[in-house]
């Protein structure tokens, strides 16, 4: 049996989405890997299911699985492109809907070429995060081989590190970001963000994402990103943050953060359902 599959990224960050309304069907943890791989598969950072949604206040849901096979509770980049999809497939006439993740119901509001999402308030609990340790975790000294980092832990969904730092071309993330992804604070391991900011409505990051390693952009990081440096007074509530696959716009209140940014279909085809 096949099914089609839609390639499709946002900022260099790429997903194979599969429409699985019509079907009672996840993929096998060896087949989100398999289809994950670059140079045995198709190719991509993760797999996103469009599936139907139970739930008054949503019109679909979706689930995430990163390239390792591990499902995560959302993704900001991966929720656009799920919403490019519904949009041009025309599933919906609406151009504001509500898609239902783990981490509960998002806001997708259709602009011009770009979707704005509405993740939910940003917490820095412990125990929502989840993260080791009693009260909020904003400046904490983080050790990892023998250096010291200043991070902020937080969640917008899903468990981020935010680390902000002079210089990131002096950053080995193939070295620490999977040595913070499974340090011990972080019981469900955690999403890693290294922050140069550049004045106070510009931000450059990088990201280290759990389960699918460095990529070119990261929705919700890029959230955490600009929270965390607004906490620090190191940033305002609104700015520009700039990943290697290129620009979000995030804004942040104490009800909710939103990213702003484009998703693009790259390709589709057909993959056999029981490979």
């Amino acid at each position: 049996m096949e099914l089609n599959f839609y390639k499709l990224e946002g900022l260099g960050n790429d997903f194979i989405l599969l429409d699985t309304r019509g079907r009672d069907w996840v993929p096998a943890k060896r087949q989100v890997i398999k289809w994950c791989d670059r140079h045995f598969g198709i190719g991509a950072d993760g797999i996103l299911l469009l599936q139907k949604s139970g739930k008054k206040d949503a019109d679909f849901r979706m689930r995430i699985f990163n390239a390792d096979g591990s499902e995560a509770e959302m993704c900001g980049n991966g929720i656009r492109c799920l919403a490019l999809y519904i949009y041009e497939r025309g599933l919906s006439r609406k151009t504001n809907f509500g898609i239902e993740t783990r981490a509960g119901v998002m806001r997708v509001e259709k602009l011009s070429h770009r979707f704005r999402v509405g993740i939910g308030r940003a917490e820095f609990d412990p125990k929502k995060i989840p993260v080791a340790g009693r009260g909020e975790l904003i400046g904490k000294t983080l050790k990892v081989e023998g250096k010291n980092f200043s991070a902020t832990c937080l969640s917008v969904g899903n468990p981020h590190c935010v680390i902000p730092v002079p210089d990131l071309s002096k950053i080995d993330l193939a070295r620490l970001g999977p040595k913070i992804e499974r340090h011990r604070w972080f019981p469900n391991r955690v999403n890693v963000e290294f922050v140069k900011v550049i004045s106070r409505s510009h931000l450059q990051v990088r990201v280290w994402e759990r389960g699918a390693g460095e990529t070119l952009a990261c929705g919700t990081g890029a959230c955490a990103a600009l929270v965390a440096c607004a906490k620090l007074g190191l940033a305002d509530c609104s700015a520009t943050v700039s990943l290697p696959g290129g620009d979000l716009w995030i804004e942040w209140n104490p009800n909710s953060c939103y990213l702003t940014g484009p998703a693009r279909l790259v390709f589709s085809g057909r993959i056999k359902f029981g490979s």
